[in-house]
């Protein structure tokens, strides 16, 4: 299995799902994109039919999936074209999730810490 490769997800991401109001769709589109971001300097670009068939939905369900998370400032699409005027697949940048997963942090941070400092104190008991 680990052959095939894996993927690293932030740990706050899944936890924060609730929070930053993602739907499941939304949240696989995320991780779907995660997984072709192999540079952190190089923005990942899949297209809409590999995310579609990934995801067992049709590509224009994907687009809306993509301009949701658009709109609400997880992703920002950046048009590629290759030569002249033929265009490819668009790349995503994912700084916006980047940013939203750092403004929630410190509340998940202190709510561990909190939990850690309960467990500590039914330890002592």
């Amino acid at each position: 299995m680990i052959k095939l490769g894996y993927t690293v997800v932030p740990s706050l991401l899944l936890r924060a799902q609730a929070k930053l109001d993602l739907t499941p769709e939304q949240l696989n589109v995320l991780l779907q994109l995660a997984e072709h971001w192999w540079e952190a300097d190089k923005e990942p670009y899949p297209s809409k039919e590999t995310l579609a068939r990934r995801m067992h939905k049709s590509p224009r369900q994907v687009q809306r999936y993509l301009t949701q998370l658009e709109d609400a400032g997880f992703i920002q699409r950046i048009e590629r074209f290759l030569g002249h005027k033929a265009q490819t697949s668009n790349a995503y940048s994912l700084r916006g999730l980047v940013e939203k997963l750092s403004a929630v942090e410190p509340e998940f941070r202190k709510a561990a810490e909190q939990n850690k400092l309960r467990r500590k104190r039914v330890e002592t008991r």
